[in-house]
């Protein structure tokens, strides 16, 4: 039964990044890589990035724990507590962003032309109206992760997605010019609010199923935690959207298109990002909680030892899997941002900046792969506060970057990733040199490294195509030949790790 949940849990996750994807490509063919696009970008993705910042990954940290020792009515009760706070605190914040949409957008969307300023405002003020509904899935979101329903947390997802593709290919067909923009804005709200009529549904049998306390002397009082401990939540949680936003505002500075196109850039590292390296990352969650647990309890050496070797699985299985990905999207970028992206009304000079950007982005996974192994450690063993730290220096080597005129979507790229390796090296470090000395598994890392190195080299010199027949020869597919090469890079990269010893072969197996 676990088993069959978790995969169905798994594959409504797949489902709704691959269906994200494909909303960055119904936009694309919408507005290609122009102003509207920029504007439309900001509009679509504000409310979720706001109520992803301020609550929703604390409400996880801070609520999961509170619940669990809750009866099924204090949870109500708690619950309703933080819906009030919740709706008065959107409420007055999206009343401050209608106040002052016009400085704004130009904040969010700062290479706007005159002509666009007027929509870029209006874009502001229907996120402003969507900001409530979105904090409010928030929460919810987090109250059917306490109660197991994957299906109801992953699948709301798919709701909202789902309306936006449908928006944006209407828009598509029907010319994206007058009015596009309050014909999405209208599309957002009904997303959003569908949104909520889908979790309110599954939530349905909470009230029902809530049995009354018995008695007040029964119940301890119901007292949301500290504001200290919100905010390192909020922290830790947001930080890490913070980062790949303030990028994409920047790029806004290079000019009308360049906000869209650096999203765009940023969807083809996004999208391996979750669905192999975070995977990993949580995946390998629960072994470490449990084995660091046990260890600090005394039960002896086979705790630590089961805790190190539950960490060197998922670096090894974590760096394999960048590294492929990493080799993929240095062959095979201009195919991929043809394919996703390469529709309707975007240019080739646009498609061929998503490319050349994504491959730079592509080394990011690296460091990226490396700092999400440590922040589950230090999440294990209650470090958060190292996690917030690494972010914040991070975001502050990006705001440099930008300060100094860094608007280019190829510096930010860089920016970004040289933002990551200082995160990965302030969390690495606090795990202490004798843990790294432990739980750093060097030679397994070494192989796909190799292989990696050899795979963007035979890119650099040879291009998508020579790098495929290299490594498949002649076999009658050479019209295939930048779709074969994305493929066999990824193999030829996993492969090496596989062979070399038993590393991969052992994270594969826990």
């Amino acid at each position: 039964m676990f088993l069959k949940a978790g995969l169905l849990s798994l594959l409504l996750l797949l489902a709704s990044r691959v269906l994200g994807v494909l909303r960055e490509t119904a936009l694309a063919a919408a507005f290609g890589s122009s102003g509207m696009a920029d504007v439309a970008i900001v509009m679509l993705t504000l409310p979720d990035w706001l109520a992803g910042v301020l609550v929703s990954g604390a409400l996880a940290y801070v609520l999961l724990p509170q619940w669990a020792q809750e009866s099924a009515a204090q949870q109500n009760a708690t619950q309703n507590q933080v819906t009030r706070r919740l709706l008065w605190g959107s409420l007055v914040l999206a009343g401050l962003m209608c106040a002052a949409q016009g400085p704004v957008a130009a904040l969010l969307v700062p290479g706007a032309s005159a002509a666009l300023q007027g929509a870029a405002s209006n874009a502001v003020v229907w996120s402003a109206l969507a900001l409530p509904a979105a904090m409010l899935a928030g929460l919810w979101a987090t109250r059917l992760q306490h109660e197991r329903d994957f299906v109801g947390l992953y699948s709301a997802n798919l709701v909202v997605n789902g309306v936006l593709i449908a928006a944006l290919l209407l828009l598509g067909f029907h010319g994206a010019e007058p009015g596009a923009g309050q014909t999405l804005g209208v599309f957002l709200l009904m997303a959003v609010v569908l949104r909520l009529l889908w979790q309110g549904w599954r939530m349905r049998h909470l009230r029902r199923n809530a049995l009354p306390v018995a008695s007040p002397s029964l119940a301890p009082p119901l007292q949301l935690p500290g504001w200290r401990i919100w905010m390192w939540a909020a922290l830790g949680a947001g930080l890490p959207l913070t980062l790949p936003f303030v990028a994409r505002t920047f790029a806004s500075g290079a000019g009308e298109g360049a906000l869209a196109t650096f999203n765009y850039a940023w969807k083809l590292v996004e999208l391996p990002l979750i669905l192999a390296i975070q995977l990993v990352a949580s995946l390998a969650f629960p072994a470490i909680a449990r084995a660091h647990a046990a260890s600090a309890s005394g039960t002896g050496h086979t705790s630590a030892d089961a805790m190190a070797t539950a960490v060197r699985n998922a670096l090894v299985l974590a760096w394999t899997l960048a590294c492929a990905a990493a080799a993929a999207l240095l062959v095979g970028a201009p195919v991929i941002a043809s394919l996703l992206f390469g529709w309707g009304r975007m240019e080739v000079p646009a498609l061929e900046q998503i490319a050349a950007w994504g491959r730079v982005g592509a080394w990011g996974l690296l460091p990226q792969a490396l700092l999400a192994v440590a922040l589950t450690v230090l999440a294990s063993v209650g470090r958060m506060r190292f996690a917030v730290l690494a972010y914040v220096l991070a975001l502050v080597l990006l705001l440099a970057v930008g300060a100094a005129g860094g608007t280019a979507g190829e510096s930010l790229m860089w920016g970004l990733n040289a933002g990551f390796l200082v995160a990965a090296l302030i969390a690495g470090g606090a795990l202490g040199a004798p843990a790294l000395r432990h739980w750093l598994p060097v030679r397994a890392l070494l192989a796909p490294s190799l292989a990696l190195a050899v795979v963007a080299w035979l890119a650099h010199w040879w291009g998508g195509a020579g790098v495929a027949a290299v490594l498949v020869g002649d076999l009658g597919l050479k019209q295939a030949f930048p779709l074969v090469g994305i493929v066999f890079s990824a193999i030829f990269v996993v492969a090496a790790g596989w062979f070399s010893g038993p590393g991969l072969r052992q994270a594969l197996r826990s």
